[in-house]
C-alpha cells in the first residue's frame, strides 16, 4: 500500500500544481506520526482558488473511489482546508493562513518528497 499512497500524494500534488496552486509541498511523515503516511501542502492566492482546489482534488480521486473521511464545506472561508484521505492528508491555505501555521516547519522532520514534472504521475 506503500507506493499506492505515495502515488495518491503525488497526484494530489500534481493536481493542485495543474490549478495554479503556490508552494506545493509533499511531505513524507511516516517516521514522524502514527496517524498518515503524507501531507500535501498547496497555498491558494484568495478563499476562491482555496475552495477551487479543494473540489478539484476531491472531484479527481472520486473518479477512482477514493473519499475523504471529512466532507470539505462549500465555500469555506476559514483559509485552511484539510482533506482526510486516511495515509495522506491534504492542507491547502490561503497564503497568509499558511506562513501563520508554517506546518512545514512544525514537522521539519519529516522529508520532503520530490515531485515530479507535469504529466509524469499516471491516474492509476
Amino acid at each position: 500500500m506503500e507506493i499506492e499512497t505515495r502515488h495518491i500524494a503525488l497526484r494530489i500534488a500534481e493536481l493542485a500544481r495543474e490549478k495554479k496552486a503556490q508552494r506545493v509541498v509533499v511531505l513524507d511523515m511516516s517516521r514522524v506520526v502514527n496517524f498518515c503516511d503524507y501531507f500535501v501542502i498547496a497555498s491558494g492566492t484568495s478563499l476562491r482558488q482555496v475552495n477551487a482546489l479543494a473540489e478539484a482534488i476531491e472531484e479527481e480521486l472520486a473518479k477512482r473511489d477514493i473519499h475523504p473521511s471529512s466532507e470539505v464545506y462549500p465555500q469555506d472561508q476559514s483559509g485552511w482546508i484539510a482533506l482526510d484521505f486516511g495515509q495522506v492528508i491534504v492542507h491547502l491555505f490561503h497564503k497568509p493562513l499558511r506562513e501563520f501555521y508554517a506546518l512545514e516547519e512544525l514537522w521539519s522532520d519529516a522529508k520532503r518528497i520530490r515531485i515530479p514534472r507535469k504529466g509524469a504521475v499516471k491516474p492509476r
